[in-house]
């Protein structure tokens, strides 16, 4: 996050471990002292294979804002680079080269940009060592009072939390999400990333139908962990009349069963987490998603409002479980607690941007808890926006028209989720919260790769042409949420990887439905939502246009192997 570094984050550069074929995912990075022409890299092998792998490198600048940039370094091996995307790279015997293109050459103090390429090698494949950015050395200095032969994922001084908990840290790998990936025809190619861990009902904490509970996977974190970092991603998921916009992600509880809420499921978690021997564990919560931002686009008053969502608001149960959370699980020193912030697509027009950053402040503040307990918030997750739109921005008009008139905008100011991630932080520190916040984006869904993705910007005959044509997020709409067709993997898991963000990560489990597409009875409280049936023609909420949902689909949260190997073929970067 958007925090001065800790002392773990300031030892001399950092190498990614790559956990290719392990059970763990490392998100570390390369750091440089901030010196004129400092610089920090952050390589990750995003996926590996018996003759090639993918790389994604994200390069920072650390010293004075530079108009064009040059990044090099060696391999050890006879590593060849075969296809790179965002950079012109050559190689020549073992050195690579990466430069900048035309879009991307300017680099402010502490600005970033990222790119990746495919490789072949044989035998190993092990992370250079050392980069250049313009000729420079990017190896870091040892601070003077830090002893050189102290690890990189020393642990912060005992009362103290990580700046950033993914900073130096591998990211536990879910056994039964892999298992399942693993067993897909080219799931092996993804099946060591970190997902998120949903516990989104009582029975899931003690382990429901068979499956591994909160302290099951706790135990497997400890053995994944070994002797570095190690963080644990939970997703908070169980309010009184959850999600009261739709009914595919409703919950087991009824709205007014707050108390059941707080010691029959926030109480029991939280004393698992406080558990000693759980106490070398980075463990992330992500807390109760889909909730707060429908008191505020979902009431009375808006053309979108559902009674369920008036309810909510009237008894006040999403603030006060949310408040109860946070206090309750902030008094944990090793829990990290990131609250829902939506996502561009519902969160990013005036009327709502703004009272939504006073509610989360409402909410982190009730039933005793204060703003201390929220490390930052979470946009995008179980969704689809597009992480970065290259082809149009906010400020583009065609013909005299802006972009934000065009149907797919209407009117909105954001684009994608980076410019709204980083946007909210900014609105939520002026309002009160921390400066340290940092945000996460989930991007296990939002690549939107493959054959359909535009290579560069739509034809300007009118706005409508100009962004449909360029837009990488080809929903029909951005309201549309369920089983999205043509969707790909997004950006892989790694830390730091834009100013004010903590991490790209996976809290929606690639390959796990949003819901099912017709009625399923059940005995989790999951209703049958029509945004999941491909044949709904829609709602005021995605502007009474077709679901775009895929076909098939079972109940939220069960394997979808169809949309697995879709979102594979689909992945941007590609596998």
């Amino acid at each position: 996050m958007s925090r001065t570094k800790s002392r773990t984050a300031l030892f001399a550069a950092l190498g990614l471990i790559a956990a290719t074929g392990a059970t763990a995912t490392a998100l570390s990075t390369a750091t440089a002292g901030a010196a004129a022409a400092g610089c920090k890299v952050d390589y990750q092998i995003a996926s590996q294979w018996n003759t090639g792998f993918t790389a994604n490198v994200v390069v920072t600048n650390l010293g004075d804002p530079v108009n064009a940039w040059t990044l090099g370094w060696s391999y050890g091996g006879d590593q060849k680079v075969s296809q790179g995307w965002n950079a012109d790279i050559s190689q020549s015997g073992a050195a690579v080269t990466a430069k900048n293109l035309s879009y991307n050459g300017t680099l402010a103090t502490n600005g970033s940009t990222s790119f990746g390429f495919n490789a072949t090698y044989s035998g190993t494949n092990a992370v250079p060592a050392t980069f250049t950015l313009n000729g420079v050395a990017c190896t870091g200095a040892v601070p003077p009072t830090t002893p050189p032969t102290t690890p990189p994922t020393t642990p912060p001084p005992a009362g103290t939390k990580a700046d950033n908990p993914y900073v130096g840290a591998r990211v536990y790998v879910n056994p039964e999400w892999s298992a399942n990936a693993a067993a897909e025809p080219g799931g092996t190619r993804v099946s060591n990333q970190p997902t998120g861990i949903w516990v989104d009902r009582i029975a899931a904490i003690n382990g429901a139908n068979g499956g591994m509970g909160v302290r099951a996977h706790l135990d497997e974190a400890l053995r994944q962990k070994g002797d570095g970092e190690m963080v644990v991603q939970f997703v908070i998921y169980n309010l009184p009349g959850r999600d009261c916009a739709a009914l595919a992600s409703n919950g087991e509880l009824g709205p007014t069963e707050i108390d059941k809420y707080k010691t029959q499921y926030i109480d029991p978690i939280a004393a698992i987490f406080a558990d000693p021997k759980y106490a070398g564990l980075r463990i992330v919560t992500t807390v109760e998603l889909d909730s707060l931002p429908n008191l505020v686009t979902n009431v009375s008053g808006r053309p979108t409002a559902t009674p369920n969502c008036d309810v909510m608001k009237s008894n006040g149960n999403y603030i006060k479980g949310v408040g109860y959370a946070l206090s309750k699980l902030g008094a944990i020193p090793n829990v990290y607690n990131y609250l829902d912030a939506g996502h561009h697509g519902w969160l990013g027009w005036d009327d709502n941007f703004g009272p939504s950053a006073d509610l989360f402040k409402t909410a982190a503040t009730a039933e005793g808890s204060t703003l201390a307990n929220v490390t930052g918030f979470i946009v995008n997750t179980a969704n689809y926006s597009a992480l970065k739109e290259d082809h149009f921005t906010i400020n583009d008009s065609v013909n005299g028209v802006t972009v934000r008139q065009s149907k797919w905008v209407d009117w909105n100011r954001y684009t994608d989720e980076l410019s709204y991630a980083q946007a909210m932080r900014d609105k939520l520190v002026s309002i009160g919260f921390d400066s340290k916040i940092g945000m996460l984006i989930d991007t296990s869904r939002n690549g939107w790769g493959g054959t359909a993705r535009p290579t560069a910007p739509g034809a300007k005959t009118d706005v409508n042409t100009y962004v449909d044509g360029g837009r990488y997020d080809r929903r029909i709409n951005p309201g549309n949420w369920c089983n999205q067709a043509g969707a790909g993997l997004g950006e892989r898991p790694k830390a730091a990887p834009e100013p004010g963000v903590d991490a790209y990560v996976w809290m929606k489990p690639p390959g796990e439905s949003d819901g099912a597409s017709s009625e399923i009875p059940n005995d989790e409280g999951k209703g049958f939502d029509r945004m999941c049936d491909p044949t709904y023609t829609g709602n005021p909420r995605n502007n009474n246009n077709m679901s775009g949902a895929l076909p098939n689909a079972p109940l939220s949260g069960k394997w979808f192997s169809a949309q697995f190997q879709e979102l594979m073929k689909n992945a941007y970067p590609a596998l």
